[in-house]
């Protein structure tokens, strides 16, 4: 393979996972768990009865109790400014 190939293909998989990608192939969450560690621990979740996507932190009162769902379209972010660029508010509590 060429240099170039390498490289389209490196970048297309860091943008995979950056975005939350992983969580919709078996295994790969293991796999990112393990090798990106807690770098990326921002819950992205929609709200059922608004639809309103917002994003929780560790340490905010209903983190630990928020799944996330990449078959709704929840995922996770390893910024608030990721969240926030993407269109997602800060939890409340």
């Amino acid at each position: 393979m060429s240099k170039f190939v390498l490289i389209v293909l490196g970048a297309a998989t860091a943008s995979f996972l950056a975005t939350g990608g992983h969580t919709l192939l078996p295994g790969i969450p293991r796999y990112v768990e393990a090798n990106i560690g807690n770098s990326c621990r921002i819950k992205g979740n929609i709200s059922i009865n608004s639809g309103e996507r917002i994003y929780h932190v560790p340490g905010q009162e209903y983190y630990d109790e928020t799944r996330i769902s990449a078959q709704y379209g929840e995922r996770w972010f390893c910024s608030e400014a990721d969240a926030q660029a993407a269109g997602w508010r800060r939890a409340r509590r």
